[in-house]
């Protein structure tokens, strides 16, 4: 029996549309990705091995002067360069490194609770760094005097003076006096996640009255490497009062080196990272001009520098008065709970600093739902599945009514022959009686295509879960799957590791090669589901179907394991889910019948065989 052309035709679509998709993803994605992940690793093992030279920040302390000074001949290691300088211990669950006492900066933050690589052995990620190191990133807080003022304030070589270890229990606090009758007086104090609070005091001991900006600044020398900007914003952002979520990438920052906002209440800005970020949140009630910055290097051995800040008012301190100043400093890992808490607290927008893309409306809900199960499962991948289920049994009564109209257009496909046949030389009235033939049995003709197009936003929303939510960075499932936010490591172009050979080193293709065991099990199922379809009548159109669980698997292989763990899970149910509908419905079942044609020419290449082995045998003993 044939089926309904419209409905292959529409079955057709809905699979070409898929694999564009999916094949413009491997071209944008797949193979980048696993190149920019080494990349990735071998810079962040930099930041603690490999020595730097010296990417000067301006000695002037106005946040509008990022320009770099030319790097000298001699160059230190970081850990050197932290050593050699008198500092301030910081000391947090989450947080190990030190504030400069010379210039005051926040320049060396450790996060103690993440590693490099899967290995816990590896070194700890490293995000704030000091300006002798080989990627210079700080933050720093300080005053701007107001024009033609002779009056001093704490620049770069300002060495301020204090004691003690910064700990959640214990804030310190920090002195310098400017020899003019004016002391500045710096309070820090830090919680157990990622979040400093700095007190900025300016006591004004002269005859005459002083005025001063109060400004901060998070400054970066050198563009990180990043793994893709069309899949995730990494680069200057914040959230600047009225004016919303405001973006730069580095190359966009570069080709506008100024970008002044207009003043604003409440927000924050600074430098987001895949996992990390650095960002000066200022007081939410004070007025505030932001500021995203950047230049260009202006020798070869220069690099570029970029620089968020902002500054307000200028803040008059009459003689024997003091002012005060609060301001944060958020320093950390993107972890949903820890910034929708600091939200909580009156930081306007904060969890914006976590990229959710287009499908928010479906990522963020899903997130938390995958939160909600994985703390009573405790493994992300056992979730993934959870949650695939879950998903399907949303769906379940849509996917029934089309699976079930599906096998109702099998049923008719009699009277569809026959009305096709009627009415072959006039298409006009030919498709007004299908219509009507379908309306009258309540069928739906574009059925075929709709549980596939509705997979494709879940399938992304989890693929965006996945990739930006640091909740599954070195996330473990089972056996060799040691990171669900990375590719099954194993490939069948090695035997699974018994060869010593890296089939990714391979140029061009080398993403390609990487099929592991989930890839090959994802496609597997894949083919199996698609077994339960009648063969298509068109040989091109049973060629597509038969090579695309093939692409796919190839396509497929370089995306996170826990994506392709759940497109496996995904295609079982659907299995089951469709024969099950089939079978109430009384609609034929294909499945025996397509995997014996499959396999039957193999059967009789091994019979053939069989029978030319025994032949050869036969002659040779009648021979003797």
């Amino acid at each position: 029996m044939q089926q309904d052309p419209d409905q292959q035709r529409n079955l057709l679509l809905a699979v070409i549309l898929s694999m564009a998709v999916l094949l413009g993803w491997q071209l944008f994605y797949a193979g980048p990705k696993l190149r920019d992940e080494q990349a990735r690793l071998k810079a962040q093992q930099e930041l603690t091995q490999q020595p730097g030279s010296s990417k000067e920040a301006p000695k002037s302390a106005a946040p509008s002067s990022a320009t770099p000074g030319a790097p000298p001949a001699a160059s230190t290691a970081s850990e050197d360069a932290i050593k050699t300088s008198p500092r301030l211990t910081i000391d947090t669950p989450s947080m190990k490194g030190s504030i400069a006492l010379r210039s005051g900066r926040f320049d060396d933050v450790v996060l103690a609770k993440y590693h490099v690589t899967v290995d816990p052995k590896s070194p700890n990620v490293v995000l704030l760094s000091p300006n002798d190191s080989a990627h210079p990133y700080f933050a720093e807080f300080g005053w701007v005097p107001a024009a033609g003022s002779n009056l001093k304030v704490p620049d770069r070589d300002a060495l301020w003076q204090g004691s003690g270890t910064l700990t959640p229990a214990t804030p310190v606090t920090l002195t310098w006096d400017n020899g003019q009758g004016v002391l500045f007086k710096r309070t820090i104090s830090v919680d157990d996640d990622y979040m400093f609070k700095v007190v900025e005091e300016v006591e004004n001991r002269s005859q005459g009255a002083v005025s001063l900006a109060p400004y901060a600044r998070v400054h970066r020398y050198g563009t990180p490497k990043i793994e893709n900007n069309w899949i995730l914003h990494e680069g200057l952002i914040g959230v600047i009062g009225a004016q919303g979520e405001q973006r730069a990438k580095y190359a966009d920052a570069l080709d506008k080196p100024l970008h002044a906002f207009e003043p604003a209440t409440g927000g924050w800005l600074g430098f987001t990272d895949k996992y990390w970020a650095a960002t000066v949140i200022p007081d939410q009630t004070a007025q505030y001009r932001a500021t995203f910055t950047a230049q260009p290097p202006k020798l070869p051995s220069e690099q570029p520098s970029y620089q968020a800040d902002y500054m307000r008012d200028a803040i008059s301190v009459a003689p024997g008065a003091t002012v005060k100043v609060e301001s944060q400093l958020f320093a950390g890992a993107k972890q949903m709970q820890i910034l929708q808490a600091y939200q909580n607290t009156g930081i306007q927008q904060f969890d914006l600093l976590i990229d959710w893309g287009w499908f928010f409306f479906i990522t963020k809900p899903l997130f938390r739902l995958m939160e909600a199960i994985n703390s009573h499962v405790h493994n992300f991948g056992v979730t993934i599945l959870i949650l695939t289920v879950i998903v399907r049994l949303f769906f379940f009564p849509l996917a029934n009514k089309q699976y079930a109209s599906m096998a109702k257009m099998k049923k008719l496909q009699p009277q569809m022959e026959q009305l096709r046949e009627r009415y072959k030389d006039d298409k006009v009235r030919q498709q007004s009686e299908l219509m009507e033939l379908y309306k009258r049995e309540k069928v739906n003709p574009v059925a075929g295509c709709l549980p596939i197009l509705l997979q494709i936003p879940v399938f992304f929303a989890l693929y965006k879960v996945l990739y930006i939510t640091i909740d599954m960075r070195h996330a473990p499932f089972f056996g060799w799957i040691k990171d669900l936010s990375a590719p099954d490591p194993t490939t069948v172009f090695n035997l699974f590791g018994l060869i010593p050979w890296d089939p990714s080193q391979v140029p061009v293709i080398g993403h390609l090669l990487m099929v592991g065991v989930w890839p090959l099990v994802m496609g597997a199922t894949m083919w199996l589901q698609m077994q339960l379809n009648p063969q298509q009548p068109d040989p091109v159109q049973q060629q597509i179907f038969n090579w695309m669980p093939i692409v796919f698997t190839f396509l497929l292989a370089a995306f996170p394991a826990g994506l392709v763990i759940y497109w496996a899970w995904s295609n079982t149910l659907s299995l089951a889910q469709q024969y099950y509908i089939m079978r109430r419905q009384g609609a034929d079942i294909h499945l025996m019948g397509n995997l014996s044609r499959q396999f039957k020419p193999v059967a009789s290449m091994a019979g053939r065989g069989a029978d030319a082995i025994k032949r050869r045998r036969n002659g040779k003993e009648k021979s003797e």
